[in-house]
């Protein structure tokens, strides 16, 4: 058991630059905590007005989850999607043993675009296995009732929160919950005390209330809050729009490295190598309705990649 905890955990800026021309605020991985149940990063891109245009690039060892707030975005892959993304709609990419795929705004000019960006790393009985792609236009909802003031609705992204189970495919015990909250309101979450959990602020304000202490956080804060409990409280006064993330803790090692999430260096270096490589459409296809365009792999750091492991 990793026990309660009430750790704030900041976003860093990170420029991507290049073909993609923006700045995203990241949160996951950190360095004192690499994963929150199988969550293995955390991207908020936005609220911005760009032309998006994020080229065709590879992934093994994990599922992409993405998550608008504001926008359209056209995602393509070597599975043969070709969609467009909208607000209260979800995709889901399992990359398996391999997979690529694009990502653009809709239109050529400049748009409004905010979204949030997670991976989820797969289990060892999953990560080698095929690709695949899903659109979940309707997802689940739950009414969460308030301590005071109006109810709560809870949108249900992945996994399982308060007796509701999305239908999109996951391969580990995890929630991912959009929570929508009332100005002047206190709800109480429900939690599994086997699986740790965190609180991101996406909108508005909020305060958690744990053990009686009060926890204010700031806009895309995420405050980590262990295992072990079975509920915490929340509240805010002008309204507010939260994520939950978490799940069972996940113990397996993991490396992770621009795109890839294996267990080794080696494997890493491989999936590298593979992209790179003559052979590169063998392993990860050939995305749809895309010329030549391709983001390079950069060059491996000079030192073997070691598992992260948290230390809080």
């Amino acid at each position: 058991m990793i026990g309660e905890r009430s750790i704030l955990l900041e976003p860093r800026e990170v420029p991507l630059g290049g073909v993609r021309g923006m700045s995203v605020l990241r949160t996951l991985p950190n360095r004192d905590l690499p994963t929150v149940g199988a969550w293995c990063f955390l991207d908020r891109f936005g609220p911005d007005e760009v032309r998006m245009r994020v080229e065709p690039h590879p992934h093994i060892g994990l599922q992409t989850v993405t998550w608008p707030l504001v926008g359209e975005q056209r995602h393509r892959d070597s599975e043969g999607s070709d969609v467009t993304l909208r607000r209260g709609q979800l995709n889901l990419m399992t990359a398996g043993d391999g997979i690529s795929h694009s990502e653009y705004s809709v239109g050529d000019e400049p748009v409004p675009l905010d979204a949030l960006q997670f991976w989820v790393v797969l289990p060892e009985s999953a990560r080698r296995g095929a690709p695949g792609f899903e659109q979940h236009t309707s997802l689940p909802s739950v009414t969460l009732p308030a301590d005071s003031g109006s109810n709560a609705d809870a949108t249900v992204v992945l996994g399982e929160f308060a007796g509701v189970r999305s239908p999109a495919t996951v391969h580990t015990p995890i929630v991912g919950a959009e929570i929508a909250l009332m100005a002047g309101s206190r709800v109480t979450l429900p939690f599994d005390p086997s699986w740790e959990h965190a609180i991101v602020l996406v909108e508005g304000d909020v305060t958690v209330s744990v053990a009686g202490d009060d926890r204010m956080l700031a806009q895309n804060d995420m405050l980590y809050l262990g295992d072990s409990r079975t509920s915490v409280t929340v509240s805010s006064t002008d309204g507010a729009l939260v994520f939950v993330l978490g799940g069972e803790p996940f113990e397996e090692d993991l490396v992770m490295w621009w795109n890839f999430a294996a267990r080794t260096h080696d494997e890493i270096a491989q999936a590298r190598s593979d992209w790179e490589g003559a052979t590169a459409s063998t392993r990860f296809g050939t995305v749809v309705n895309h010329g030549d365009e391709r983001i390079p792999a950069p060059e491996l750091p000079h030192v073997t990649l070691k598992p992260r492991h948290r230390r809080i």
